[in-house]
């Protein structure tokens, strides 16, 4: 029996079965989860369904949601309840800004509505899905995860509106763990490394980041979705009950490093 027998998660976010949510996924249904999931649209519908079946889920419980429509929330949530008494987790692993602020220069690339879609997506969206769902997570000592990256302190090339809206959504972070936490309910983030997701191929220079990546953290390499995984089944689990408002790095370290030293 795994550490995470008997909860119940709702995961909103996988794009593919090499995503950082199905990663997440798969540590679910490994440590005994029962596990929901969303799809944004018509064409990601069969992938997400291929991957609950394949981790043994009920592939009824997939649902469209589009987290830019708050009725699309909504319907989730109400879909969800007619099969569950309660809710025990979610995971957010959104993130969307328009391809063309993701390459040149910050203010070469930005603009309002690149802006606002960002954020809205990106950061707003986890707000909107606490909202909508807590109806059905009180009572039930609950936790909430989302997915950011460190470009949220720091300056990224290429990563441009995004890093403003992973601060925005670490921000939120903290916010609804200070208003949720007396219902019980944590609230987490994991800042993950550099990973080679259909996501991440949108960034402008990726690859590049993922070979600085390697050379720039402790460990010499990237991380694996396998690894990040892990640790939100800790994070989503009793196991975690004192932690919230947190922002956890898997990233195999390189966010201590201030500087990368020559091998030579």
């Amino acid at each position: 029996m795994g550490f995470m027998a008997g909860k119940r998660a709702l995961i909103v976010g996988v794009a593919s079965n090499r995503s950082i949510a199905s990663g997440i996924a798969e540590a679910f249904a490994r440590e005994g989860c029962e596990i929901a999931f969303t799809y944004q649209n018509e064409k990601l519908k069969s992938r997400v369904t291929k991957l609950s079946e394949s981790l043994g889920q009920n592939s009824d419980l997939c649902y469209p949601c589009d987290v830019s429509s708050d009725e699309e929330i909504d319907a989730v949530f109400a879909n969800l309840s007619k099969e569950w008494d309660g809710l025990d987790i979610i995971v957010h692993s959104v993130g969307f800004a328009p391809r063309e602020q993701l390459a040149g220069g910050f203010v070469e690339s930005i603009t309002r509505e690149g802006f606002q879609i960002s954020h809205d997506i990106s950061a707003y969206s986890l707000a909107a899905l606490a909202k909508a769902g807590l109806p059905m997570m009180q009572g039930r000592n609950g936790a909430i995860l989302t997915l950011t990256y460190n470009a949220a302190t720091q300056v990224v090339p290429n990563y441009n509106v995004m890093g403003l809206a992973k601060a925005s959504l670490e921000s939120c972070v903290r916010f609804l763990a200070a208003d949720l936490g007396p219902q019980g309910i944590r609230v987490n983030a994991i800042s993950a490394g550099a990973v080679k997701t259909l996501a991440a191929a949108g960034i402008g220079g990726f690859r590049k980041m993922l070979s600085y990546a390697e050379k720039a953290s402790p460990l010499r390499r990237t991380v694996t979705i396998e690894e990040i995984g892990n640790t939100a089944a800790f994070l989503c689990s009793d196991l975690a009950s004192g932690i919230t408002g947190e922002t956890t790095f898997v990233d195999a370290g390189s966010n201590i490093m201030g500087m990368v030293f020559d091998e030579d």
